[in-house]
């Protein structure tokens, strides 16, 4: 790969780390929003692009303290979605996953006054995978492609990936079991943020949940992006049964 390439690919990955960090400040400040740039400069490609990646989630001050989505923030997303297309996927399931991701987001954006600056993205017809039940895929794939999905285990979302995850709750706990297992802690945080979504939503759940996040926390949760993974699943812990 040329260097420049490496380069640019390090600049966004920086971007994407301090967008959830600056996200993250706010959501342990107590809900406020993200300070993200100033409304009368132009942002940055990388800073758009670590938006478009972090979508839903830029809001999460908010919704786990009951408040709706900020507008800055709203808008600056609204600027990422018109600047950027849809990253590129390598697959039919990879292309699924970034539609419900967009999905997420626009249901975000269509509380603000931004909402009508973009064009909303149509649901993906199907879930993401076939159900835990499913002789085809399983439990084991069908936990994969929700933990690709954490982003939309926040208050105020709903769907068909949120009645999977209401149903399958064991399915869930296994998921979150084996990625603990293979040190997979990326795999098992977004998984204990669904199993703390659906207790949130008055679902039993099968595994408990506080010790698999303060273990993450102990050992692997170097990262802003998961730092703010775990803080989301405390925050649906705390927030209690809907």
């Amino acid at each position: 790969m040329p260097f420049a390439d490496t380069s640019l690919r390090d600049e966004y990955a920086a971007a994407v780390e301090q967008v959830a960090g600056r996200t993250l400040d706010a959501l342990r400040d107590g809900g406020g929003p993200a300070a993200l740039t100033a409304r009368d400069t132009t942002a940055p490609r990388p800073l758009l692009a670590a938006v478009r990646v972090l979508g839903a989630d830029l809001f999460a001050p908010q919704l786990l303290t009951g408040a709706e989505p900020d507008g800055p923030t709203a808008e600056l997303l609204v600027e990422a979605r018109r600047t950027l297309p849809p990253p590129a996927a390598g697959s039919e399931e990879a292309a699924l996953a970034i539609g419900w991701q967009d999905w997420a987001a626009d249901r975000m954006l269509a509380r603000t006054p931004f909402g009508a600056a973009v064009s909303p993205a149509a649901p993906p017809r199907t879930p993401p995978a076939p159900s835990p039940g499913s002789e085809t895929a399983g439990w084991q794939a069908w936990a994969v492609r929700m933990a690709q999905l954490s982003v939309l285990a926040l208050p105020g979302l709903d769907g068909p990936v949120h009645e999977d995850a209401r149903t399958h709750t064991l399915g869930l706990a296994r998921g979150a079991t084996r990625a603990m297992l293979r040190n997979d802690l990326t795999t098992a945080v977004r998984l204990a943020r669904w199993l703390a979504w659906a207790r949130a939503d008055g679902r039993p759940v099968r595994l408990e949940i506080e010790p698999v996040l303060e273990r993450i926390r102990l050992v692997g949760a170097g990262s802003a992006r998961m730092r703010l993974e775990l803080d989301v699943a405390h925050g649906l812990l705390n927030a209690g049964p809907r």
